[in-house]
């Protein structure tokens, strides 16, 4: 029987985006022009992605939040969608929560772990569901998971392990932390890792490689030099790199592969809150109906260009049948000579 559907393990929280006028240097006033509220966090952003998607891939929450006002909006926006709640567990400690300033397309974030710093392997390990694909999001945001396992490194390769003996794809994203925290999470989960997706900032913290210059260009030899590590160093089927400029892969054969991203016009951009993970969204579809790395890229780059036009990290999240239109449509940047 073929296996179907989607965990999204994680971070669960309330973002609270800002929309400035602009940044303010330190002891100056800007104005706040909009307030949204909405939910965020790698599993959330990326499971209403894919429910806004389409609705012919069953789709299940992991995560701990608070017994309050933040964790019932999040059940609420959790069953409007239909999405199978069986794994959000509650505590006692508040929801995480994030607050959000954007303007002119970056954001600065203002984050609690409240609940989030709760998940363990006792809530994960309990997971029986026959899916295709689970997702976790964000390592080195999740304190009991990115802590210490004395076989496996952490309670989240542990985790990672179980889910693969199982037959389920993992795919993984992280975010940036303190170097020695980051080497010792990330290359613990390495191994148990099937599919990677993460910025090219985390790529190049993980093997202290400059993919991105100070002038901001991109130095596309170290590019290709960490794709090869992650490959490496465990990631089982293909590691990708999204970047504003485009995407870049490996597969398990270390064949590379590059896309450019879409053409916008900055007016039409809200904000970049959740566009990693709108890629992400776009990338776990693609797998999910096992379509070709190249293809995959572009779907992760349409659904990405969607929601630069919606401050909440979900909000812009559109069909999967328009996101396929853009794809074919355009316009796309120049494709990087370099790679």
């Amino acid at each position: 029987m073929t296996k179907k559907g989607i965990i999204g393990a994680g971070n669960w929280l309330v973002d609270t985006v800002k929309t400035l006028d602009r940044f303010p240097k330190e002891g100056e006033l800007c104005n706040i022009k909009s307030i949204e509220v909405g939910g965020g966090g790698g599993p959330c952003n990326v499971l209403f992605d894919l429910a806004a998607m389409t609705d012919q891939i069953p789709l299940y929450a992991a995560g701990v939040i608070g017994n309050d006002s933040n964790g019932d909006y999040l059940m609420n926006e959790i069953s409007k969608r239909n999405i199978d709640a069986r794994y959000m567990f509650k505590s006692n400690v508040p929801t995480s929560f994030t607050d959000v300033m954007s303007a002119d397309g970056k954001r600065t974030f203002f984050h609690c772990r409240g609940a989030n710093a709760e998940l363990g392997y006792e809530h994960l390990s309990k997971i029986d569901i026959d899916a295709k694909i689970f997702y976790l999001a964000y390592l080195l945001l999740l304190d009991k998971l990115d802590g210490t396992d004395p076989e496996y490194g952490t309670p989240a390769a542990r985790v990672l392990k179980e889910i693969q003996d199982k037959g389920i794809i993992t795919l993984v994203d992280f975010v940036s932390e303190r170097k020695e925290v980051f080497k010792r999470v990330t290359h613990a989960a390495l191994p148990y890792i099937d599919v990677l997706a993460i910025n090219e900032i985390e790529a190049g913290n993980t093997f202290d490689l400059e993919i991105r210059r100070e002038d901001d260009s991109l130095n596309f030899d170290n590019m290709k030099k960490a794709l090869h590590n992650f490959m490496d160093a465990g990631v089982a089927k293909c590691t990708i790199f999204h970047m504003p400029e485009c995407a870049a892969a490996i597969d398990e054969n270390h064949k590379l592969y590059i896309a450019p991203s879409f053409k916008i016009n900055r007016s039409d951009i809200v904000g970049s809150n959740g566009a990693g993970d709108a890629f992400c969204a776009g990338v776990l579809y693609g797998i999910h109906e096992n379509m070709p790395l190249d293809e995959i890229l572009k779907l992760g780059a349409a659904s990405s260009f969607f929601n630069l036009k919606s401050a909440t990290a979900s909000g812009g999240a559109v069909s999967i049948e328009q996101i396929k239109q853009q794809v074919n449509k355009g316009p796309y940047r120049e494709v990087p000579q370099e790679f």
